[in-house]
């Protein structure tokens, strides 16, 4: 009823949900949703303090999916198990996935075909001011945080705090952010 049909109308096909949420995860309308609700809580954000944090992002391709790139399309092997197999992003791929890549965010975690998930918030209420999703590897999630506070900057005359964990304790990232104007502070 919620929708608008009645109780013995006939529902929609499920491949209109499909349609539907490629819609809403395009690039353009995803960030224009973005835009629009951090336009109406820019009052409530801190211009001074924020931090930077990236995620794993499981994507929606199972293990199985994940064969050899020189298999063509899988084949009749495609139900194989897998296990023992040496299984990397250079010579696999997932046939249902192609630009989702094995990783594990830190040793003693199972790898999974997955995407990573970066954002910048602004720390006196938490509201995400950045965010932008990347192919999973070891340098994403500090490029990704470079890209995020040098945008940030652009409209900023003074120096901002940026809080961050081990993930980017590297030299390069903690040189280039205090090259953007900004302090480091990485945990």
């Amino acid at each position: 009823w919620f929708v608008g049909l009645e109780i013995d109308d006939r529902v929609w096909d499920p491949t209109v949900y499909s349609k539907n949420r490629d819609r809403l995860l395009n690039q353009e309308v995803a960030r224009s949703f973005f835009t629009q609700v951090k336009q109406q809580a820019v009052e409530l954000m801190s211009d001074e303090h924020f931090t930077v944090d990236g995620t794993l992002i499981e994507a929606w391709a199972g293990q199985k999916s994940f064969q050899r790139k020189d298999r063509g399309d899988g084949g009749p092997e495609s139900g194989k198990n897998f296990h023992g197999e040496q299984r990397r992003n250079d010579t696999h791929e997932s046939k249902t996935d192609p630009e989702s890549r094995l990783y594990r965010k830190s040793s003693g975690q199972e790898a999974r075909l997955s995407y990573l998930g970066h954002t910048v918030v602004e720390n006196r209420n938490g509201l995400v001011v950045a965010a932008m999703a990347t192919q999973a590897d070891g340098t994403a999630e500090y490029d990704a945080g470079l890209l995020m506070v040098a945008d940030l900057m652009k409209r900023r005359k003074r120096r901002i705090t940026l809080g961050a964990d081990k993930a980017y304790d590297t030299q390069d990232f903690v040189a280039t952010v205090r090259e953007l104007g900004a302090t480091p502070h990485v945990i």
